[in-house]
């Protein structure tokens, strides 16, 4: 099987431009250029291969971490379709449960218990072991062993005005790949590595997409506007590219 770029990109739903972009990053390059021409072309290692990164990015895995994910020695792709199904059965069930719960305030019934996040905590709470023994986590632990509440207070407040910042860069119609908005991100990324641990561009990422699938998150950046989240999310994810 033998696909140009634009054939592949029908067939597989990804514009031109996405694959185009996942060549440059790395992610997925095409099979062969004609070297005359310069047509891309694809085979079904590609097919395969696009396969995994639409699974990894319905389940909302950065760009970053798929690359890692798919070219990872260690990587078995029936123990991670495995994995993929498990957790688009949990998104599944958390999606018709929020669903049922409108169904029931629609009709005044109590339906707060949806808003349960103890399994959220569960993985994070997994995942904060998995981070303790990272060089980041060891850093943060000593820079905050003395904190106060008011330190954490000013911490809380100065990453709030930052995010009032964004707020207001988005009103005034900047985009988030605006120089004003890259600048903001990159005041970001300093204000974490300066109070926190080192925010590297791999942890930056990784907040930036915290901000939009963490509830708790997206609500308390909005408080500075809506859609004032998602905003803030691209501009890291666009400063992440670079």
């Amino acid at each position: 099987m033998k696909m140009q770029i634009k054939e592949f990109a029908g067939f597989t739903g990804v514009s031109v431009r996405t694959l185009h972009y996942y060549d440059e990053i790395g992610l997925l390059k095409p099979a062969y250029v004609d070297e005359h021409t310069g047509y891309r072309y694809y085979d079904e290692f590609s097919v395969l291969r696009m396969q995994d990164i639409l699974f990894y990015r319905e389940l909302d895995f950065s760009l970053k971490s798929i690359g890692k994910i798919l070219s990872s020695p260690n990587y078995d792709k029936e123990k991670a379709l495995i994995e993929q199904k498990k957790l688009l059965i949990l998104k599944k069930e958390r999606l018709e449960k929020l669903i049922s719960a409108i169904d029931g305030a629609m009709k005044g019934a109590n339906i707060m218990n949806v808003f349960d996040n103890s399994e959220f905590e569960n993985y994070k709470q997994e995942v904060k072991e998995k981070w303790g023994k990272t060089n980041s986590y060891k850093e943060y632990t000593e820079k905050t062993k003395n904190f106060s509440n008011d330190n954490w207070h000013n911490i809380a407040d100065g990453l709030n005005d930052i995010f009032a910042e964004f707020a207001v860069c988005m009103k005034n119609g900047e985009n988030a790949h605006s120089v004003a908005a890259q600048d903001l991100v990159k005041k970001l990324q300093n204000y974490i590595t300066e109070n926190c641990y080192t925010c590297t561009n791999e942890i930056l990422a990784g907040l930036g997409q915290m901000y939009i699938f963490d509830e708790r998150f997206t609500a308390n950046i909005n408080k500075n506007g809506n859609g004032t989240a998602a905003f803030v999310s691209n501009a890291i994810e666009a400063y992440c590219r670079k």
